[in-house]
């Protein structure tokens, strides 16, 4: 059996990939590595090769045209065996002893379903993930100890509160490959900021959750060409405007509220926080095409949702972003400068 596949899709990645699948192959044969190559013009697809024939028993090697990064993600999904799915990208890597200990506890967790029928395994593990400025020597920790009992099963309707810098971002999650599936989410080609739909459209479709308390994921931060590096994010705002709204219309909050009232407050906050990024970056780029880009979005929520609109317009995150005139967008353009001095994001 394998308990965990690992999915990382690859482009053009032969100067970083070796460190994050070689962190993966410490788990040995009970997981598997499907190494996505979208399309890559260097050495990626060799190396990928040579994964494969040096490790037959874990490592699958899939080829195919360049579709993004969500496009890998749909692949791998679509050929995971794995109990759970987790997608690693190729820049970032896994600590090994927590990744040794996440495995244990799905084995002993596995083995008390098979001596108890009435025993549930996880439909989603939480785990820390670390913000990785390598270069620099900076790091730093982001983990969910106010919401989530470590070491213990739990739901939504019993978890604590998201501070306003905890969201669930894909590096936090391994979610059962089953669960995955049922919510059917198939992320768009060609699109970058997709991992944001990944980690929301599922959530519903979650009865239990596991949290470890260990820093799990390392994200690397620091090339210049990073979909979250601001100037890059900044150039690519429409397919952030577009993810924004795929997750805004994806799942039905109200019928969510009816069963998770906990988990309906926290998928409305994230798509506020979504809302502000998307905001927040089209007042950086200071052009009048930008502005109205601005009005457009918050038009077509209007238009697609009122009530969410409303709700979403006088919230505290993304109702702050849309301040009326050059005060209001000088405070919130200062607002996110001292955020990302706090948080260490780009």
């Amino acid at each position: 059996m394998k308990y965990i596949t690992f999915a990382v899709p690859c482009y053009n990645s032969e100067s970083y990939m070796r460190r994050c699948v070689d962190s993966l192959l410490t788990a040995g044969r009970d997981v598997e590595v499907i190494l996505i190559n979208d399309g890559s013009t260097d050495h990626t697809a060799q190396i990928a090769d040579e994964y494969q024939i040096k490790y037959p028993d874990i490592v699958r090697v899939v080829h195919k045209e360049n579709g993004g990064h969500g496009s890998g993600v749909n692949k791998g999904l679509e050929l995971a065996q794995g109990m759970y799915y987790k997608v690693v990208d190729s820049d970032d890597w896994l600590d090994r002893d927590a990744c040794c200990r996440l495995l244990a506890k799905i084995r002993e967790l596995h083995a008390g379903v098979g001596a108890d029928k009435e025993t549930e395994m996880p439909d989603l593990f939480v785990c820390n993930y670390v913000y990785d400025h390598l270069e620099e020597g900076k790091k730093r920790s982001m983990d969910y100890r106010n919401i989530f009992p470590a070491e213990q099963m739990c739901g939504w309707n019993t978890i604590g509160h998201f501070r306003p810098s905890q969201y669930l971002i894909m590096h936090a999650l391994i979610f059962r490959t089953e669960v995955l599936r049922e919510s059917k989410v198939k992320l768009p080609e060609h699109t970058f900021y997709v991992d944001n739909l990944f980690s929301y459209q599922p959530l519903p479709y979650v009865k239990y959750i596991y949290y470890m308390d260990i820093d799990l994921y390392h994200y690397y931060l620091g090339r210049d060409d990073q979909s979250v590096n601001e100037k890059v994010l900044m150039k690519r705002i429409d397919q952030q405007i577009y993810v924004t709204e795929l997750v805004a219309r994806c799942v039905d909050l109200n019928e969510v509220k009816k069963i998770y009232p906990k988990l309906a407050s926290y998928m409305m906050r994230n798509i506020s926080i979504m809302l502000s990024i998307s905001s927040i970056h089209l007042l950086l780029i200071k052009t009048a095409e930008a502005k109205m880009k601005r009005r457009e979005m918050w038009k077509r929520i209007k238009k697609y949702n009122a009530s969410l609109y409303y709700r979403l317009r006088y919230s505290t995150l993304s109702g702050l972003t849309y301040l009326p005139g050059k005060i209001g967008g000088m405070l919130t353009v200062g607002g996110y400068r001292f955020a990302r001095k706090i948080y260490q994001f780009q």
